[in-house]
């Protein structure tokens, strides 16, 4: 299992989703991508995302306008 970190910070929608959607190419079964956005849509985008394609969204963290997503693939 492998922890790869994404940072999608300035980015407006729908670049992190698309971001995030390259990136899991290279993602194995297991392996969790943390995310760090501060789009005020991110948090909302990635649930989606994640429901979308079956992946599991395992925190949000929150520091102000800045999240911290964790998916695990």
């Amino acid at each position: 299992m492998a922890v790869e970190i994404l940072d999608t910070f300035g980015l407006k929608c729908p670049q992190p989703v698309l971001k995030i959607a390259v990136k899991a190419v290279d993602m194995k079964t297991g392996d969790i991508l943390e995310v760090l956005g501060d789009c005020p849509t991110f948090e909302r985008d990635v649930r989606v995302w994640c429901e979308r394609l079956g992946k599991v969204l395992l925190s949000v963290k929150k520091d102000g306008a800045k999240k911290t997503i964790q998916i695990r693939f």
